[in-house]
């Protein structure tokens, strides 16, 4: 054994793997994930006092299984006595072998719990939640962050979600080829939002959340084993490994945000790029032209140019402008809007980001308002660009992004308000 808490990235990785294990077993989809939580809890209370056990997935398995048991047979009693049904013996999934017997599975169950989360009678919005929560381990208020919508309309959708998996008794195991096609699009959009909360996060005192990053690109690796010849999984892969490849330069060592025209290329992952490329052009020239691959082929661009200054934001922007019909949505018109500048001018984009304005998930952003100071500094108002970087620090719940934005901020005369807002942040 080894001392110290349940470490982030052993717990990404490892609690879908225990949850698919327990799904995979015992059925009782909701039940599982709250003996998984609780085995959790019972790990972050004993592992610093008792040391790490050299199987951490078995560990986890076992202690889940015997409160899994418990839930079961506290669940059976309970319908016992509501159906006065004495006679009724339990089902024998509701049985499990000693717990103390319970060992970890050779094969990881992940990728069949994301696509048992992603079932077509869920609902777009109930099946992405859901699979953020036991896929991804993401938060309610993380994933209400990354989809634009409050945390109390996540909660309900994974609860409603979840009653809807228990009642239809849905089995857990691959689906066959058509019902897999039919959930791909769910899979990768929970994959692509997993990666960004993980390349870039949405509160806290890092950056990135490098475990998350790691295991999205993972799942995603495995799903291209399984449909390679698919253009979209080959770009969402594509696009992933070229930002990720970024990953080294993206801060400094305090952890400041360095963006992008300003980061040492020569730190970048050469061979995350190559992979990245081969990628996105294969999957180009020979599949239905998806919005991952479109994405995928702007992060190539970026990644390819010797330095900024060579950027080609033409073929950028007219990348966005094929993105944007694809995919209408905030994020890409935000993207549009910078092309735009970088093309035809600061005035032009201001225009454009004018009418973004209107759009309820963008409303109060810190995204826009920072887009929104990047141009109006471009266009000669610092006056007015810092007041807009300032609005973007006071949204953001990212303390390097704050600590980034209120610097501009001071580089226009404005005061960055200081260390002790920023521990405030911090904590928030």
């Amino acid at each position: 054994m080894t001392t110290g808490p349940v470490p982030e990235d052993l717990r990404r990785r490892t609690a879908p793997q225990v949850l698919g294990a327990l799904v995979r077993r015992y059925g009782h989809f909701d039940l599982a994930e709250d003996a998984v939580q609780e085995a959790l809890l019972a790990a972050a209370r004993q592992w610093p006092r008792e040391g790490r056990p050299d199987n951490p997935r078995g560990w986890l398995i076992r202690v889940a299984s015997r409160r899994l048991t418990d839930l079961l047979r506290g669940e059976e009693a309970r319908r016992r006595r509501e159906e006065s049904a004495a006679a009724l013996t339990p089902r024998d999934e509701f049985l499990a072998p000693p717990p103390g017997e319970a060992r970890a599975p050779a094969e990881d169950d992940t990728l069949k719990l994301l696509f048992l989360c992603c079932r077509a009678d869920l609902g777009p919005a109930a099946r992405i939640a859901l699979t953020l929560r036991a896929v991804g381990g993401l938060t309610t208020a993380e994933i209400g962050r990354a989809l634009l919508v409050p945390e109390a309309t996540v909660a309900q959708r994974i609860s409603r979600a979840k009653r809807r998996i228990r009642s239809a008794g849905a089995p857990f195991g691959m689906p066959d080829e058509d019902d897999r096609a039919e959930r791909l699009g769910d899979v990768l959009q929970v994959l692509y939002l997993i990666f960004n909360e993980g390349y870039t996060a949405t509160s806290g005192r890092e950056l990135r959340r490098a475990a998350l990053a790691a295991e999205a690109i993972r799942l995603t690796r495995a799903v291209h084993a399984l449909l390679p010849a698919d253009g979209e999984v080959a770009g969402l892969l594509a696009l992933m490994l070229l930002a990720d490849a970024r990953r080294e330069a993206r801060t400094t060592p305090d952890g400041s945000l360095v963006p992008l025209a300003e980061q040492d290329r020569g730190r970048w992952d050469g061979a995350a790029i190559a992979e990245g490329v081969a990628l996105v052009s294969g999957a180009l020239t020979r599949a239905p032209l998806g919005p991952y691959q479109v994405r995928a082929a702007i992060a190539a661009v970026h990644d390819e140019a010797a330095g900024d200054e060579d950027t080609d934001w033409a073929d950028i922007l007219g990348l966005y402008e094929v993105l944007i019909r694809l995919v209408p949505g905030p994020a890409e018109q935000l993207g549009h809007v910078v092309a735009v500048a970088m093309v035809h001018g600061p005035a032009r984009a201001l225009v454009l980001l004018g009418d973004l304005e209107r759009d309820e998930h963008l409303a109060g952003h810190h995204r826009l308002e920072a887009v929104r100071a990047h141009l109006l500094e471009r266009a000669g108002d610092p006056v007015a660009a810092r007041a807009a970087y300032t609005r973007a620090a006071e949204l953001t719940l990212s303390l390097p992004e704050r600590r980034y934005l209120r610097s501009r901020a001071a580089r226009l005369g404005a005061d960055p308000g200081g260390d002790a807002n920023d521990r405030a942040g911090a904590s928030a």
